[in-house]
């Protein structure tokens, strides 16, 4: 059994003016393993962040089931949700003013969630929020205030504060999305040696494909469903060697991303011809009207 499982994750708004539900998730299945780095990417308003809500506890699905560990986030009162997201998940935003509190030191932010869940004592709240500083780099900064630090600084000093309370999975939504290539990387670079040194579970959602090669798995999600998966073909080697895996749903159907389908020529209608042991589609060509 995966270490967080979502199950059929269906999630719909209201629209304030028509008053009509509009699906943000339609049936979203989601398996990740204890210590993975994944990331879910796709385009604004695809549902990625939406998600991470709902993996967070910060939202509720409209139907489906979330599973993290032994625990059923689904069926948490709001009290349990509030020590969900205090002790077992670390969050990380784009914009440092989500992650950090202007008026306090580097050092201070990292101590706050501690100080908050009572679970540390002073000194321990001190020496891993030093220790976790350290880690992102910012051993030399413990004592500057946001406002002091470059939008890279800030955004490691998040990653000590998403990590302070050791929780049990990091969520990251569009966490590169203010920063410049060069940082990006930086950034990228970080969650690696993180997840490698901690063993910690991260999910990073982005619109940016970087993220793509930054992992042994990413996930493409559009339109509320997980449509295709970007992995290494051979793990235990190399990550450059990609292949991208479509997605097939419980009902059978499947998505082909636009860049697939215009490189095949393929528009309303395939051919399928079956071989030994695989499946080969054809674009149809001409009139389709029979």
């Amino acid at each position: 059994m995966a270490f967080l499982e979502c199950q059929d994750l269906i999630k719909l708004y209201i629209e304030e003016q028509s008053k009509i539900q509009v699906p943000a998730l339609r049936g979203i299945e989601l398996a990740v393993n204890e210590g993975d780095l994944i990331a879910i990417i796709g385009p604004s308003g695809s549902g990625k962040s939406t998600l991470v809500n709902l993996i967070g506890g910060i939202d509720r699905p409209s139907s489906g089931e979330i599973i993290l560990g032994e625990d059923i986030v689904t069926k948490m009162n709001s009290r349990q949700l509030t020590q969900y997201r205090r002790k077992r998940v670390g969050f990380l935003y784009q914009l440092p003013e989500r992650n950090l509190i202007w008026n306090l030191t580097a050092l201070k932010n990292v101590m706050l969630p501690m100080k908050l869940s009572g679970s540390w004592t002073y000194s321990e709240q001190k020496q891993r929020a030093m220790q976790l500083l350290e880690d992102v780099g910012l051993d030399r900064r413990i004592h500057h205030k946001p406002p002091q630090l470059s939008g890279g600084e800030a955004q490691r000093a998040g990653i000590a504060v998403a990590l302070a309370n050791d929780p049990d999975i990091v969520l990251a939504d569009e966490p590169t999305g203010e920063l410049d290539s060069v940082t990006t990387m930086k950034i990228i670079d970080y969650f690696k040696s993180l997840n490698k040194s901690l063993g910690k579970t991260f999910i990073v959602v982005t619109h940016d494909y970087r993220f793509a090669n930054m992992t042994k798995k990413a996930m493409r999600i559009l339109d509320g469903r997980i449509v295709g998966l970007h992995r290494a073909i051979d793990p235990t080697t190399s990550l450059a060697a990609r292949e991208e895996v479509i997605y097939v749903d419980d009902h059978g159907n499947l998505r082909l991303p636009d860049e697939i389908r215009q490189q095949a020529g393929i528009k309303n209608h395939i051919q399928i011809e079956m071989r030994e042991g695989f499946a080969t589609l054809i674009p149809v060509r001409g009139d389709t009207s029979d």
